[in-house]
């Protein structure tokens, strides 16, 4: 499967061009909320707009990628990432590490469903959802260190809850911090200080900018013909002919489209008739 380069786009590109459709992976702090960080983001680097991809509560600390003007775009794609946890939680009563382990395993591990927060924005229907990872690191009297690899859109806190309530003797998490959603981790973020300082050193800033090409990451990578480019930009759908190779994926799948190492744009795969993919994000060329 082919890779694009990014730090060779991110090198080609001037720092106007990377803020214009870039993603700054930020440590967000305990205390605003994520549409705060990712206002503090927009004001700070002067732009149109951002957004950040997954809420945190705020209290929660942890990666929060935030996406740069024309990048915002590119947010639902990254949603439904996997993401990671570290988190301390208190059993309400005494219960040995075993009993706590034997119930993670049976009940808190692989699929399952979840009834969102009363205070959560979305509707409060039961969901599925994968636990792929739920470790107890540390135990300090009733509070446990805990590392949790899930799929996006788990409540953490819920899934607290729910282990205490299956104990019969009662949970609550009292903090938690995220340390990876989806390709974005905690080793590479950066603080809201260490954003504001940046803007005094562009070297600094273009270090912290991911071109917004990084989502070749998630989708595969599709080249198309230099001659066909206009006309896809145009809203063209593309063609079996417009590939420079035939193509194995198969329909319904999301994939990254490029002209050698410039971005068209996110498709999915359609193969009816002529039709091999319809648009779901195209990034037009400035001014069209």
């Amino acid at each position: 499967m082919e890779k694009i380069d990014i730090e060779k786009i991110k090198k080609k590109k001037t720092t106007k061009e990377l803020l214009e459709f870039g993603i700054i992976n930020v440590d967000k702090p305990s205390g605003p909320t994520s549409f705060d960080v990712s206002e503090f983001v927009m004001k700070s680097l002067g732009l149109r707009k951002t957004s950040h991809f997954g809420t945190l509560d705020p209290k929660v600390t942890g990666v929060l990628p935030v996406a740069l003007n024309r990048a915002c775009k590119l947010t639902g794609f990254f949603l439904g990432e996997d993401k990671e946890y570290i988190g301390i939680m208190r059993i309400h009563e005494d219960i040995s590490l075993e009993e706590l382990k034997e119930a993670i395993n049976e009940k808190f591990l692989g699929k399952i469903t979840q009834l969102p927060p009363v205070k959560s924005r979305v509707a409060r229907i039961q969901r599925e959802r994968e636990i792929k990872k739920f470790d107890i690191l540390e135990k300090d009297g009733q509070n446990y260190l805990f590392h949790v690899e899930c799929q996006g859109g788990t409540y953490i806190r819920k899934l607290i809850h729910d282990l205490g309530e299956n104990l019969g003797i009662g949970a609550h998490m009292l903090e938690l911090r995220r340390i990876r959603a989806g390709i974005f981790i905690e080793e590479k973020s950066h603080t809201l200080y260490e954003i504001e300082e940046a803007m005094k050193d562009e070297k600094k800033l273009r270090e912290m900018i991911i071109p917004g090409e990084i989502v070749s990451e998630l989708y595969p990578v599709v080249q198309i013909k230099k001659d066909e480019v206009e006309k896809i930009l145009r809203g063209q759908p593309i063609y079996l002919e417009n590939l420079k190779e035939k193509s194995n994926f198969n329909k319904g799948t999301k994939i990254s489209v490029f002209c050698d190492d410039r971005f068209i744009g996110v498709y999915m795969i359609l193969l009816e008739s002529r039709i091999f993919a319809k648009p779901e994000f195209v990034l037009q060329p400035i001014g069209k």
